[in-house]
Protein backbone atom coordinates (compact mmCIF):
# COMPACT_ATOMS: atom_id res chain seq x y z
CA UNK A 1 0.00 0.00 0.00
CA UNK A 2 1.67 3.70 -1.32
CA UNK A 3 1.72 6.26 1.50
CA UNK A 4 1.58 10.05 0.90
CA UNK A 5 4.21 11.92 2.65
CA UNK A 6 2.32 15.24 3.96
CA UNK A 7 4.73 18.19 3.92
CA UNK A 8 3.23 20.04 7.34
CA UNK A 9 4.52 23.00 6.57
CA UNK A 10 2.03 23.40 3.91
CA UNK A 11 -1.12 22.89 6.22
CA UNK A 12 -2.12 26.54 7.23
CA UNK A 13 -1.29 26.98 10.96
CA UNK A 14 1.47 24.55 11.28
CA UNK A 15 3.68 27.19 9.05
CA UNK A 16 7.03 27.89 11.10
CA UNK A 17 8.20 31.28 11.21
CA UNK A 18 11.22 32.10 12.27
CA UNK A 19 11.66 34.88 15.00
CA UNK A 20 14.17 37.99 16.18
CA UNK A 21 13.83 40.01 19.01
CA UNK A 22 16.13 42.82 18.50
CA UNK A 23 16.83 46.72 20.16
CA UNK A 24 16.25 49.27 17.06
CA UNK A 25 19.07 52.07 17.25
CA UNK A 26 17.63 55.17 15.99
CA UNK A 27 18.01 55.95 12.38
CA UNK A 28 21.62 58.41 12.29
CA UNK A 29 23.09 56.07 14.41
CA UNK A 30 22.09 52.83 11.94
CA UNK A 31 23.92 54.93 8.98
CA UNK A 32 26.58 55.21 11.19
CA UNK A 33 26.94 51.15 11.87
CA UNK A 34 25.70 50.33 8.41
CA UNK A 35 28.61 52.54 6.89
CA UNK A 36 31.66 51.04 9.58
CA UNK A 37 29.87 47.50 8.32
CA UNK A 38 30.34 48.71 4.62
CA UNK A 39 34.23 49.77 5.28
CA UNK A 40 34.93 46.48 6.85
CA UNK A 41 33.36 44.55 3.89
CA UNK A 42 35.25 46.57 1.65
CA UNK A 43 38.82 46.25 3.23
CA UNK A 44 38.63 42.59 4.27
CA UNK A 45 36.43 41.26 1.39
CA UNK A 46 33.19 40.16 3.60
CA UNK A 47 29.40 40.12 2.24
CA UNK A 48 27.78 43.45 2.90
CA UNK A 49 24.27 44.76 2.30
CA UNK A 50 22.87 48.33 2.38
CA UNK A 51 19.38 46.60 3.06
CA UNK A 52 20.01 45.13 6.59
CA UNK A 53 18.50 46.59 9.38
CA UNK A 54 22.20 47.17 12.28
CA UNK A 55 20.63 45.81 15.57
CA UNK A 56 20.52 44.37 19.30
CA UNK A 57 19.67 40.82 19.40
CA UNK A 58 18.02 40.07 22.07
CA UNK A 59 16.47 36.21 21.08
CA UNK A 60 15.92 34.20 17.80
CA UNK A 61 13.48 31.47 18.36
CA UNK A 62 11.15 29.46 15.57
CA UNK A 63 7.53 28.55 16.25
CA UNK A 64 4.21 27.54 13.99
CA UNK A 65 2.64 30.42 12.53
CA UNK A 66 -0.56 29.11 14.84
CA UNK A 67 1.11 30.34 17.70
CA UNK A 68 2.20 33.92 17.44
CA UNK A 69 -0.71 35.71 18.90
CA UNK A 70 0.07 34.12 22.37
CA UNK A 71 3.54 34.62 21.83
CA UNK A 72 3.22 38.53 20.94
CA UNK A 73 0.25 38.87 23.75
CA UNK A 74 3.47 37.37 26.61
CA UNK A 75 6.06 39.21 25.72
CA UNK A 76 3.54 42.52 25.07
CA UNK A 77 3.13 41.97 28.85
CA UNK A 78 6.85 41.94 29.37
CA UNK A 79 7.68 44.80 27.70
CA UNK A 80 4.79 46.93 28.94
CA UNK A 81 6.12 46.64 32.06
CA UNK A 82 10.12 47.09 31.13
CA UNK A 83 12.00 50.31 31.56
CA UNK A 84 13.25 52.63 28.77
CA UNK A 85 17.30 52.65 28.99
CA UNK A 86 19.94 54.18 27.92
CA UNK A 87 22.01 51.97 25.44
CA UNK A 88 25.83 52.99 24.63
CA UNK A 89 28.28 51.32 22.09
CA UNK A 90 32.04 51.98 23.04
CA UNK A 91 34.59 50.75 20.60
CA UNK A 92 34.80 47.36 18.96
CA UNK A 93 35.56 43.37 20.40
CA UNK A 94 35.87 39.92 18.97
CA UNK A 95 35.01 36.50 18.98
CA UNK A 96 38.24 34.60 17.96
CA UNK A 97 38.89 33.38 15.55
CA UNK A 98 35.25 34.15 13.36
CA UNK A 99 33.45 37.97 14.75
CA UNK A 100 34.03 41.70 15.29
CA UNK A 101 31.21 43.82 16.81
CA UNK A 102 31.02 46.88 18.09
CA UNK A 103 30.61 46.39 22.23
CA UNK A 104 27.95 47.44 24.24
CA UNK A 105 29.28 49.48 27.44
CA UNK A 106 25.82 49.54 29.14
CA UNK A 107 24.84 45.84 29.23
CA UNK A 108 23.06 45.35 32.14
CA UNK A 109 19.69 47.07 31.48
CA UNK A 110 19.64 44.76 28.30
CA UNK A 111 20.46 41.88 30.37
CA UNK A 112 17.67 42.45 33.00
CA UNK A 113 15.32 42.42 29.26
CA UNK A 114 16.68 39.14 28.23
CA UNK A 115 15.71 37.74 31.88
CA UNK A 116 12.08 39.25 31.74
CA UNK A 117 12.05 37.42 28.31
CA UNK A 118 13.13 33.78 29.14
CA UNK A 119 10.08 33.65 31.29
CA UNK A 120 8.01 33.19 28.20
CA UNK A 121 10.50 30.69 26.37
CA UNK A 122 7.93 28.04 26.49
CA UNK A 123 5.92 29.90 24.33
CA UNK A 124 8.79 30.29 22.01
CA UNK A 125 9.92 26.38 22.46
CA UNK A 126 9.04 24.61 18.91
CA UNK A 127 10.36 21.29 19.86
CA UNK A 128 13.02 19.31 21.70
CA UNK A 129 15.55 20.38 18.65
CA UNK A 130 14.12 24.27 18.67
CA UNK A 131 14.75 25.82 21.63
CA UNK A 132 14.87 29.74 21.84
CA UNK A 133 18.59 31.04 21.77
CA UNK A 134 18.94 34.06 23.93
CA UNK A 135 22.01 36.92 23.45
CA UNK A 136 22.90 37.07 26.60
CA UNK A 137 26.12 38.84 26.23
CA UNK A 138 24.58 42.02 24.25
CA UNK A 139 27.02 43.51 21.07
CA UNK A 140 25.84 44.98 17.21
CA UNK A 141 27.97 42.42 14.90
CA UNK A 142 29.80 43.87 11.91
CA UNK A 143 30.98 40.79 10.53
CA UNK A 144 30.71 37.32 11.51
CA UNK A 145 31.79 34.04 10.17
CA UNK A 146 35.52 35.37 9.07
CA UNK A 147 38.40 33.05 8.09
CA UNK A 148 40.83 33.08 9.93
CA UNK A 149 43.42 35.22 8.18
CA UNK A 150 40.37 37.81 7.23
CA UNK A 151 40.01 37.76 11.56
CA UNK A 152 43.33 38.01 12.23
CA UNK A 153 44.02 40.90 10.40
CA UNK A 154 41.01 42.45 10.72
CA UNK A 155 41.20 42.52 14.39
CA UNK A 156 44.77 43.99 14.49
CA UNK A 157 43.34 46.80 12.81
CA UNK A 158 40.03 46.85 14.98
CA UNK A 159 41.61 46.12 18.57
CA UNK A 160 42.64 49.80 17.77
CA UNK A 161 40.05 51.63 16.52
CA UNK A 162 37.04 53.69 18.32
CA UNK A 163 33.55 53.72 18.12
CA UNK A 164 30.97 55.48 20.02
CA UNK A 165 27.17 56.07 19.70
CA UNK A 166 24.05 56.14 22.15
CA UNK A 167 20.38 55.85 22.02
CA UNK A 168 16.88 55.39 24.03
CA UNK A 169 15.60 51.88 24.31
CA UNK A 170 11.98 52.62 24.53
CA UNK A 171 10.71 49.65 22.38
CA UNK A 172 12.07 46.52 20.55
CA UNK A 173 11.41 45.20 17.29
CA UNK A 174 9.85 41.45 16.80
CA UNK A 175 11.17 40.66 13.27
CA UNK A 176 10.09 37.79 11.72
CA UNK A 177 10.29 35.56 8.22
CA UNK A 178 9.03 32.01 6.92
CA UNK A 179 11.57 29.32 7.52
CA UNK A 180 14.19 28.82 4.84
CA UNK A 181 13.49 32.58 3.79
CA UNK A 182 16.37 35.02 4.00
CA UNK A 183 15.07 38.31 5.00
CA UNK A 184 13.24 39.68 8.27
CA UNK A 185 10.07 41.60 8.26
CA UNK A 186 8.61 43.61 10.93
CA UNK A 187 6.23 41.41 13.00
CA UNK A 188 5.67 43.98 15.59
CA UNK A 189 7.01 47.44 17.77
CA UNK A 190 6.49 46.67 21.64
CA UNK A 191 7.13 49.53 23.31
CA UNK A 192 8.74 49.85 27.17
CA UNK A 193 5.90 51.61 29.15
CA UNK A 194 7.43 50.69 33.12
CA UNK A 195 3.45 50.02 33.66
CA UNK A 196 2.46 47.63 36.72
CA UNK A 197 1.04 44.44 36.67
CA UNK A 198 -2.64 45.36 36.88
CA UNK A 199 -2.25 48.44 34.56
CA UNK A 200 -0.82 45.66 31.75
CA UNK A 201 -4.13 43.35 32.18
CA UNK A 202 -6.09 46.02 31.54
CA UNK A 203 -4.25 47.76 28.83
CA UNK A 204 -4.44 44.11 26.99
CA UNK A 205 -7.81 43.45 27.90
CA UNK A 206 -9.06 46.50 27.10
Amino acid sequence: MQTTKINIQSIPGYQVNEYLLVLNPHEELRNKIRLAKKEFADSYGTPYSSGSRPHIALVSFSQYAMMEERVLHRIKTLSMGYHPFRVELRNFGSFPSHSVFIQVATKEPIRGLIREMKTAQQLMKLNRDHKPHFFDEPRLNIATRLQPVQYEKSWAEYSQKSFTGRFVADSMLLLKRRAGDRAYQIAQRLEFMNLPVITRQGELFA
